[in-house]
């Protein structure tokens, strides 16, 4: 195992200083003297504190539409005929305290549509550990699985009033490319 101590200070604007551990599949890394375990791929036994984390992300989705949702993805990483993963931070201490869930989509706005492109789904970090760099690494690790499906972009959503989330996405180099309202009308 390699252990490297990487200074992000003018990547992050900040005194920062990461050490980062790559060991199967996982990332450690310490801030300041906060240790975050590792970011990884959820497992069956997150199910719970995963569908209590997406309540708080997407409030107006019922418990039995995120148990359901979970169940698929982490049974099948394939929805449909694209891939997906749910990506967690875990704490020092093993607790969940933030995840990312990226798939493939055929096309997305803005991005070239004669290839797959990496999408964003969902990206939440409890509360207390914002703005410490943890949804970063999830982005990070996101992006390394996006690529290694053959992306050569990412693309992500945020409703138009979430200025939190377009100030996380535009702080990773991510620029807006439409604004819109979406319809529905029942038949």
């Amino acid at each position: 195992m390699t252990t490297v101590v990487i200074s992000m200070t003018d990547y992050l604007n900040s005194t920062l200083c990461f050490v980062f551990c790559q060991t199967a599949g996982c990332l450690n890394f310490t801030i300041g003297n906060m240790s975050i375990s590792r970011v990884r791929p959820a497992r069956d036994s997150d199910r719970n504190v995963l569908a209590q984390m997406r309540a708080l992300l997407w409030p107006d989705t019922g418990a039995e539409q995120d148990f359901g949702e979970l169940d698929a993805i982490l049974s099948n990483p394939t929805i449909g005929t694209l891939p997906m993963v749910i990506l967690v931070a875990e704490g020092e201490n093993g607790t969940l305290i933030g995840f990312l869930e990226v798939g493939l989509r055929s096309h997305a706005d803005g991005c070239d549509s004669k290839r797959p492109v990496g999408f964003v789904e969902g990206w939440f970090v409890q509360e207390e550990f914002r703005n410490q760099g943890i949804g970063r690494e999830m982005m990070r690790s996101a992006m390394d699985w996006a690529r290694a499906q053959g992306c050569l972009e990412m693309a992500s959503d945020a409703l138009i009033d979430n200025e939190g989330s377009h100030r996380a996405h535009e702080a990773l180099g991510f620029e807006v490319v439409d604004r819109c309202v979406h319809f529905r009308k029942e038949l």
